[in-house]
């Protein structure tokens, strides 16, 4: 069994409780139009183009035996229909300027890598999280993944967007120790509009996740100028008790992927928004303490 995975980052503390191995796996249902790993939204393999390396040397484009790569105003331009990800542009490229968004790996090439941190899970009470993109979206291989390290007595979580069929849900989530998910929007039209799915299917799941006595830490990416009012604080609320929980993470906004919309040729929506600091949110957050909800950055 292989996925596409897009990174995977050791000692990670902001993933689940602990020290953590974290695996980000390509492919992703939901379009945030914020969204910091945008290579993650596609399930197939990207070439990454930086402009800024790049010699405009044109080496790529005569190696594209699929003719996927072309020059157009001293930018690079990918046809991604055409591109099969075979990467030979990337060995051509004389500069470094192309890389590979992903690779193949297997279950156990996975594994062999997160077993090397053992110590530091048990120390710490950490582990690994799936992550993405949407652990969801390689279901197969979250669920053999998550199976395995829960064999060896590795700690597991899983950070998802709860978009799923309820049967993968259900099948992938229970091996996982914790469950790591963000609230985008309240509404599901808002919602909707800016990540390209409604949330009725993500607030389904999160509530039978909580139900079934999972460990569930809900999150809000608190996005300008979209959910970041006191009246949306206010129905967020509302949401949150609905669901059985009272206590949420609150992410203020950054801008930490932009540079990867350009290396992919993708326009990015909050190009000129100001990112957030917990200071600008804090009478955000006091709405939440005023309807009883433990709101933490």
């Amino acid at each position: 069994m292989e996925a596409l995975i897009f990174n995977i980052q050791k000692f990670s503390l902001n993933d689940g409780p602990g020290i953590r191995t974290v695996v980000f796996l390509k492919g992703c249902p939901l379009r945030c139009a914020w969204c910091s790993n945008p290579e993650s939204q596609s399930c197939g393999k990207q070439i990454l183009w930086d402009f800024s390396k790049c010699a405009r040397c044109g080496s790529c484009v005569r190696m594209c035996s699929n003719q996927a790569i072309s020059f157009a105003d001293q930018s690079l331009r990918f046809d991604r229909l055409k591109c099969t990800g075979c990467e030979t542009c990337v060995s051509a490229c004389p500069t470094g300027a192309l890389e590979s968004d992903s690779r193949l790996m297997t279950v156990q090439e996975v594994l062999e890598i997160c077993r090397q941190d053992t110590p530091f899970y048990e120390e710490s009470g950490g582990g690994i999280t799936l992550s993405g993109g949407e652990a969801l979206c390689q279901p197969e291989f979250s669920d053999l993944l998550l199976s395995a390290a829960k064999r060896e007595n590795i700690g597991t979580a899983i950070e998802t967007s709860c978009y799923a069929p309820y049967k993968t849900f259900d099948k992938v989530t229970k091996h996982a120790d914790y469950l790591l998910t963000d609230m985008k929007h309240w509404d599901s039209g808002q919602h909707k509009e800016k990540t390209g799915v409604s949330n009725e299917v993500i607030l389904s799941n999160i509530g039978r996740a909580v139900k079934s006595g999972k460990n569930v830490l809900l999150r809000i990416p608190v996005i300008p100028g979209f959910n970041n009012s006191l009246s949306d604080a206010d129905a967020f609320c509302s949401v949150i008790k609905e669901l059985g929980l009272a206590r949420v993470q609150l992410l203020p906004f950054h801008q930490f992927g932009e540079k990867k919309y350009s290396m992919l040729g993708l326009a990015y929506d909050y190009e000129k928004a100001d990112a957030l600091h917990e200071t600008d949110l804090l009478a955000f957050q006091q709405r939440f303490f005023e309807n009883d909800v433990e709101a933490f950055f």
